[in-house]
């Protein structure tokens, strides 16, 4: 088991980042599949009654329901055509994603080796060969999670339908215990693809040393998950305050029934906007460098190991 100095590896993660810049923009790039988008679709209470237009039994509801699927009969094309459009947005954003971390993980190793300049045409053409065997591994393993999920799930759901909501307290615990189990997953994978980019390894074996790694420095490695995960959380939420400084005041308004601060609000959203995603990028840049940088440290010989003398045999 190698020791691993935190206070070394985020030193020399920031020292990276703020030399190679262009590492800011495969951070940004990187950025794009990043999961967790935020749903912020607040709903108002209604106090109509029957009367309220969302009410079945209102004809009002009936005739926009009415006019919504005649609407989607007659301009389908349109609606195919969106789908399309999404489906394609996704694919791009797919790979543009798994490329900027590719390439974080080559300029971070680069420049932890003294690269003294990085180029972006370098990096992202150095990141191509590697992006299918990285996206095929982590398609594999979240969609063998995700239908785990569904196997576990779908019955509890069957269950608490025909107990009234008493089987469905069965997700607690079950949540309880996939919540670190995924911790753990994410952890392994980024050791993981570290190794498939760094030492060209296959899918299956950059798993098996991904695996390696984590299981031999598991205390070390989940400190630095601490470190960086929650660091990381609590600086993105300081990032995201403007957002909903610019929100909260004109959410108001509008329910006071003024649309002035509505559109100063989105003025100034569009305007921070640029400013959340560099920051956003340089962040996920740092934290990207930092596993690298646990990878390299962890992956190699301990001191006790260079120095274990090499028995030969006498000669005959």
């Amino acid at each position: 088991m190698n020791n691993l100095n935190f206070g070394e590896v985020l030193t020399r993660a920031w020292q990276i980042i703020w030399k190679h810049r262009v590492l800011w923009l495969f951070g940004i790039l990187a950025s794009c599949a990043q999961g967790g988008g935020s749903g912020g679709n607040g709903g108002g209470g209604n106090s109509g009654g029957s009367n309220s237009t969302f009410d079945p039994n209102n004809p009002q509801f009936s005739r926009t329901i009415q006019e919504a699927q005649r609407w989607f009969e007659q301009n389908l094309w349109i609606v195919i055509a969106i789908g399309i459009l999404i489906l394609l947005l996704s694919i791009a954003f797919i790979f543009i994603g798994y490329i900027g971390k590719i390439a974080l993980i080559k300029g971070a190793y680069k420049a932890d080796n003294g690269a003294e300049k990085i180029t972006f045409a370098e990096l992202w053409s150095e990141s191509l060969p590697y992006f299918w065997r990285v996206f095929g591994l982590a398609f594999i393993i979240w969609l063998i999670v995700f239908v785990v999920l569904l196997i576990l799930i779908i019955p509890l759901v069957i269950l608490g339908v025909a107990t009234m909501g008493a089987a469905m307290l069965c997700i607690i615990p079950i949540i309880c215990i996939l919540f670190p189990f995924l911790i753990i997953l994410g952890i392994i994978m980024e050791q993981t693809n570290a190794a498939i980019i760094l030492e060209n390894l296959s899918m299956l074996d950059g798993l098996k040393r991904g695996w390696n790694i984590f299981k031999t420095n598991w205390g070390a490695i989940l400190i630095m998950w601490l470190i960086l995960g929650i660091g990381g959380g609590i600086i993105s939420l300081i990032f995201a305050l403007p957002i909903f400084i610019i929100v909260f005041p004109a959410m108001l308004a509008m329910a006071n029934g003024t649309t002035n601060m509505l559109w100063i609000a989105g003025l100034c959203f569009v305007i921070y906007l640029p400013v959340l995603i560099v920051l956003q990028g340089i962040l996920i840049a740092y934290i990207q460098t930092a596993w690298t940088l646990v990878f390299m440290r962890l992956s190699k010989p301990t001191e006790l190991e260079n120095n274990t003398p090499i028995i030969t045999q006498p000669n005959a």
